[in-house]
């Protein structure tokens, strides 16, 4: 495996990195195509925000051309950055310094072809995400919500697991950000008090938009995602899920969802 740790070649990391005694950092995981990241900038746009209010100095420009120069060597695959405060005594107190980059790179993900073409059936997951609202959005790297949410279920016929938030609210998917369309409008969750804003999301919104389509970020109550017209699911690296099923709920694969697909065909490996 492809590896670097403040742009050297690396297989480990010092054992007093705060990223592994407090998931005190953020990631990013990027789609690679022949050296190329699509969406390069989104994913910088969210790590320098993220890392300011983390309050961890971020040299943004240093960290393009260090990933440039990664997924190059790469060429296509799945680039995951990690950005730590680096090593730090015991105790929460905060060393004042630049954030640890660690990059590996991984083979391209394999997901089945019917997803995208038929959708996928959802999961629905009683793991519930606590309300942190100065954590809202961030891609931070406490993701334990996430792993006790997929430890719920093992039946293949679940792709995904439906996440929502300790007042019931519909937040998102597991390692995807959930929309649904109403009457031809577009509608997201709201991220106020948590989940994380997506980098396939953001661009979902501009696209659309930039198409024709109303859009808009509201909270969302389970009533509410039933009542859909349809849903889908979307992440970086595989663009858009459309969801054919919740339990005994079911949703037709509908003609936004399609358009959506075709809006982002540029962005995906075939």
């Amino acid at each position: 495996m492809l590896a670097w740790v403040d742009g050297q070649p690396a297989d480990s990391v010092s054992l007093r990195d705060r990223g592994l005694a407090y998931g005190d950092g953020l990631f990013e995981t990027i789609a690679v195509r022949d050296g190329q990241m699509p969406l390069l900038e989104r994913h910088l746009q969210r790590a320098a925000s993220g890392a300011a209010r983390l309050r961890m100095p971020l040299d943004v420009d240093a960290l393009r051309a260090e990933l440039l120069a990664f997924a190059g060597q790469l060429g296509s695959g799945v680039l995951k950055l990690l950005l730590t405060r680096g090593d730090g005594l015991r105790g929460y107190a905060a060393p004042q310094q630049p954030p640890r980059r660690i990059l590996t790179g991984n083979p391209p993900s394999a997901w089945p072809a019917q997803h995208r073409a038929q959708g996928v059936r959802l999961y629905p997951c009683q793991t519930r995400l606590a309300r942190q609202p100065l954590l809202a959005g961030l891609k931070h790297l406490n993701r334990l919500e996430q792993v006790l949410a997929r430890s719920e279920w093992a039946d293949a016929a679940c792709a995904e697991g439906l996440m929502r938030d300790s007042e019931g609210l519909v937040i998102e998917g597991v390692f995807s950000n959930l929309f649904l369309i109403r009457d031809g409008e577009l509608l997201t969750p709201a991220l106020t008090h948590c989940g994380v804003a997506g980098v396939m999301r953001a661009e979902i919104l501009s696209r659309a938009a930039a198409a024709g389509l109303r859009c808009r970020e509201l909270e969302v109550s389970h009533e509410q995602l039933l009542a859909a017209d349809e849903v889908f699911l979307c992440n970086s690296l595989y663009g858009i899920w459309p969801v054919v099923a919740l339990e005994d709920w079911h949703w037709p694969v509908g003609p936004v969802t399609r358009q959506l697909q075709g809006l982002l065909a540029d962005l995906l490996d075939d």
